[in-house]
C-alpha cells in the first residue's frame, strides 16, 4: 500500500493521510507548519497512525488532547466483503450531523470490522512554550491532591501528569542505570508537563503552582527542567519504564483503568498476595486519566503464579468500576474476561456488528469478538 499520500488544510487544522505513516514521522512533517499530531507514545518511532486509530491509542497527552475519538474526523476503510468495498466516512468537517458518525465504530475495533486505509485528523497547534517538572511525593493520597490542584490551577495548559512509583524508579536504576533526577527515591514520582503559547505567562503560572505544592508539603522534593535536555531526561525515565521491567526476566503486563480512588490500591494488594514469588510489582502510567500500567515480574514464566494473578486481577478491576483494558486492547489474552464489567446486551450488539461487517470472520480472527 502507498504510504506517502498526505494533504493538509492548515487554515482549519486538518490533515488527511494514509494509515501507513509512522506516528513520529507524521509529527515531524507537521512541525515546520506549526502543528502536531494530538497523540504521543513511547513507541512513536515504530507505531503506525492506522494502528493507533484501530486500537484507540491514548498515550501521555490524552489529558490535554483527548482520545482518538476526539481527534479523528473521518476514515477511509476497506470492508471484508466480496468486492473489497472502499467506504469513505467523514468529510473533514468538525461539525456534521448528517449521519450516525459511523467512522467511530472502527476506532478501537482492533481491525475487527474493516481495514483502515486513510484518516482525517484534527491537528492542534504545536506549543511554543513547554514546561516540565519532576516531583517526589510521599503518599498516593497526596498524588491525588496534586493532580486536582494541577487540573484547577494549570487548567488550560496542563498536558501531562504521569506517575511512577518507587519500585519503577528502582527498576530503572537496576536494569538500565537510570537514576532518578531527584536526590532521593520517593514513594511516588510525578512528571508534570504544561504546553502553551505564552512563555512568560506559562512559566509564571507553573512556577507559582510548584512553589505552592512544595510549600504546602504536598511534594517533598521537586526539580524544574531548565532546558529541553533536562525535560528529555525526565521523559526518558517514564518512556524507558515499559522496557525496563521486561529485563527482570518475565513480565506479566497489565493495562487497566480505575477510578482515581482505587488507582494504587490494587498494586498494594498484589504485592501482599504474591509476596516473594515475584521480583517486583510496579505501577506507572497516566494517572491524569486513570490509566495504570501494573507490571509483575518474575525470573521466568510460572504457571502457578499466573493463576494467582488471573483472573483475580481482572475481577478486582471490574468489581471496582474499572476496565481490564485501558488502551492496549483485548486481543487473545483478555478475550476470556471480556464479559467482566460489560452488560451481556452490549456484547451481543458487538457480535451483531461483527456479523454485519465481517460475516465470514476473516478479519483478525479469534480476537476480541466473534460473529454470531
Amino acid at each position: 500500500m502507498e504510504q506517502r499520500k498526505i494533504t493538509y488544510a492548515f487554515f482549519s487544522g486538518i490533515l488527511e493521510c494514509d494509515a501507513g505513516y509512522i506516528l513520529e514521522e507524521l509529527d515531524q512533517k507537521l512541525s515546520p507548519h506549526g502543528f502536531m499530531v494530538p497523540l504521543d507514545l513511547g513507541a512513536k518511532g515504530s507505531c503506525l497512525i492506522g494502528g493507533n486509530i484501530a486500537t484507540c491509542a491514548g498515550g501521555v497527552r490524552l489529558l490535554r488532547y483527548g482520545s482518538m475519538h476526539a481527534n479523528v474526523l473521518g476514515l477511509t476503510v476497506i470492508l471484508p466483503d466480496e468486492k473489497g468495498t472502499i467506504i469513505k466516512m467523514g468529510n473533514g468537517l468538525r461539525k456534521d450531523n448528517t449521519s450516525i458518525h459511523s467512522h467511530h465504530l472502527f476506532i478501537g475495533s482492533e481491525g475487527q470490522l474493516g481495514v483502515i486505509s486513510r484518516c482525517q485528523l484534527l491537528l492542534p497547534p504545536r506549543p511554543t512554550s513547554v514546561n516540565s517538572a519532576f516531583l517526589g511525593i510521599e503518599s498516593f493520597e497526596k498524588v491525588t491532591k496534586v493532580l486536582r490542584k494541577a487540573k484547577t490551577e494549570l487548567s488550560e495548559i496542563l498536558s501531562s501528569f504521569e506517575l511512577m512509583d518507587s519500585e519503577t524508579l528502582k527498576c530503572l536504576e537496576e536494569n538500565d542505570g537510570l537514576k532518578s533526577v531527584l536526590p532521593i527515591n520517593p514513594p511516588f514520582a510525578v512528571l508534570i508537563e504544561t504546553s502553551g503559547s505564552s512563555k512568560e505567562h506559562d512559566s509564571e503560572k507553573f512556577s507559582t503552582f510548584l512553589e505552592s505544592v512544595l510549600e504546602s508539603g504536598l511534594a517533598i522534593d521537586g526539580v524544574l527542567a531548565e532546558s529541553a535536555t533536562e525535560a528529555s531526561n525526565f521523559w526518558r525515565l517514564r518512556e524507558t519504564a515499559p522496557l525496563s521491567v521486561m529485563k527482570d526476566g518475565y513480565c506479566y503486563k497489565n493495562d487497566i483503568s480505575l477510578p482515581l480512588k482505587h488507582f494504587y490500591e490494587l498494586t498494594e494488594i498484589l504485592r501482599e498476595r504474591l509476596g516473594n514469588k515475584v521480583i517486583r510489582v510496579t505501577n506507572y502510567g497516566h494517572v491524569g486519566d486513570g490509566n495504570a500500567h501494573i507490571n509483575i515480574t518474575s525470573k521466568s514464566f510460572d504457571k502457578d503464579l499466573y493463576k494467582m494473578i488471573y483472573p483475580f486481577l481482572y475481577e478486582w478491576v471490574a468489581e471496582h468500576g474499572g476496565s481490564i483494558s485501558a488502551e492496549h486492547g483485548i486481543g487473545r489474552l483478555k478475550r476470556p474476561y471480556l464479559h467482566l464489567g460489560k452488560h451481556p446486551d452490549e456484547l451481543l450488539l458487538n457480535q451483531r456488528l461483527k456479523q454485519i461487517f465481517d460475516p465470514r470472520g476473516i478479519l483478525n480472527p479469534y480476537k476480541m469478538i466473534d460473529s454470531l
